[in-house]
């Protein structure tokens, strides 16, 4: 009898079709590890639907309301830490963090800087000009301390009450009464004549001592927000050009030219017209307001993002989890790590490489995997239902690893899973020749490389002859590419 593989999605775990999900217009997440989205403000106020567009307003209402505050001086540490800090909304199993569901929340260093700028750079918020509306993500283009993380976790708390409530719906709906749980949530609404938050009791899927919310897959993107520093730097010449006001654009510009070196860097560049924009704030909103005309790109853009992470981490693993399940005895073992994740990795390699398995990390457009972030998602779910545990950012001395497989502290192993094609693959390699020289045992931990294209296999093989490591020193290549591969696979062999 086959072990049965582990159930690592909503879907799964709360007996509910992928279609019921689509139906309601929620992501099915995976309460095992963030996937790699959040919610982008700019969604809800791009959006048709009146409720986004209503709970953009509620976002805008809340920070009026803190830079009145910010403006008369109410902002001591105590105010700070009430109204501006909040911890992670992890239930909705979304974000950057690869151990579990539980990033760092918002703490004093972003709280100080939105509120240096409400009270600074932008009084003006909330009564803008140029712009159709205004946006939280303005309040982060300029100063450091606030990043894509940090404007998820405080539109995903700002909004919370929504996402309680229409998971609340979709439970009642759709899940077994004995699979939820009535809990009293904190932080769910904002009282404005007491300037208390209050909190509030809903029925909810209930796993593991905690409750799961949904989220709306399309208020959702990734990589980064529509309105972000990035492409303000880029925009920037543009932003210069287009300003109308002759005086104002002589002004910009023999300014910038003045504080910009003249054998300047990029870093110089950067730095450069970030003190442009704190001395001319007012070129923000021609940047945003040139991307609320675009705002038809930025939800075919997300739309995109989610269809690809729904195709490569729920379909094409919930595939290769059911093919481990049905050929393997892969969820069950009395090895030791060591040997665990041998047999693991090299079972991966076969069905990757022979069994149509490398289709795991393309979605049906035949975008695949760029990021390492993803590739270590992918292979954290799939080690779920493993006797070991598989934490990761273990720092082992010599930086972060990508995972710590064990059981208990007597018996680990590192595993390391890296994309060929990462500029820092010869610093990496070199890493594990230092892990293999101290070792007193042929190996204690395993590098996986995956490559994509022929250049970037020859480009590390080149590496593992000039570092002289030896075959048994753990570097394992998987190849993942769409060519050359067999092409007699037998069908009940093939993931797709």
């Amino acid at each position: 009898m086959n072990p049965k593989a582990p159930k690592i999605y909503f879907s799964d775990i709360f007996n509910v079709s992928q279609e019921t999900l689509s139906e309601y217009g929620a992501f099915n997440v995976s309460p095992i590890v963030d996937l790699p989205l959040f919610v982008d403000p700019f969604l809800l106020f791009t959006s048709s639907k009146p409720e986004y567009q209503s709970l953009h307003e509620q976002i805008i209402q809340y920070l009026r309301y803190l830079r009145d505050l910010s403006i008369k001086g109410n902002s001591d540490k105590g105010i700070l830490k009430d109204l501006y800090c909040f911890k992670e909304v992890h239930q909705n199993c979304l974000g950057f963090c690869l151990s579990g569901n539980r990033g760092a929340g918002l703490g004093m260093k972003f709280a100080s800087s939105l509120n240096l700028n409400l009270n600074n750079l932008f009084r003006e918020f909330g009564n803008e000009q140029v712009t159709q509306g205004s946006h939280l993500e303005k309040l982060t283009l300029i100063r450091a301390g606030v990043g894509k993380d940090n404007i998820s976790d405080f539109t995903t708390n700002l909004i919370k009450g929504y996402l309680l409530r229409y998971t609340e719906k979709f439970a009642l709906e759709h899940i077994d009464p004995a699979l939820c749980k009535k809990v009293r949530v904190a932080r769910v609404d904002f009282n404005y004549e007491v300037g208390v938050w209050i909190d509030g009791e809903f029925t909810l899927p209930w796993l593991q001592g905690d409750y799961v919310l949904l989220t709306p897959e399309d208020i959702l993107t990734k990589d980064d927000t529509w309105i972000n520093k990035e492409d303000l730097r880029k925009d920037f010449p543009r932003i210069r050009e287009a300003i109308s006001n002759d005086s104002l654009r002589g002004q910009v510009d023999r300014y910038f030219q003045g504080i910009l070196p003249r054998d300047h860097t990029q870093k110089d560049l950067n730095e450069a017209v970030e003190k442009v924009l704190l001395k001319f704030p007012a070129l923000i909103d021609h940047f945003i307001r040139n991307k609320e005309d675009r705002g038809d790109e930025a939800v075919h853009r997300s739309f995109g993002h989610v269809r690809h992470t729904e195709e490569v981490f729920v379909k094409n693993l919930s595939l290769l989890a059911s093919i481990l399940q049905q050929h393997t005895e892969f969820y069950i073992s009395s090895e030791t790590t060591l040997e665990e994740s041998k047999r693991k990795i090299d079972y991966l390699k076969q069905v990757i490489e022979n069994q149509d398995g490398y289709r795991l990390f393309y979605d049906d457009k035949g975008k695949k995997i760029q990021r390492e972030k993803d590739l270590q998602i992918a292979f954290k779910l799939v080690w779920e239902g493993s006797p070991s545990s598989a934490d990761a950012e273990v720092n082992n001395g010599r930086g972060p690893v990508d995972f710590k497989i064990s059981r208990g502290s007597l018996d680990a192993t590192l595993v390391e899973f890296k994309l060929a094609s990462n500029t820092q693959i010869e610093k990496n390699l070199q890493n594990q020749v230092e892990i293999y020289e101290a070792a007193n045992r042929t190996t204690q931990s395993y590098k996986v490389i995956l490559f994509f294209t022929q250049s970037d296999e020859a480009k590390v093989k080149r590496l593992i002859k000039k570092l002289k490591i030896p075959s048994d020193a753990g570097v394992i290549l998987i190849d993942a590419r769409r060519d050359n591969k067999p092409s007699a696979s037998k069908a009940s062999d093939s993931l797709l």
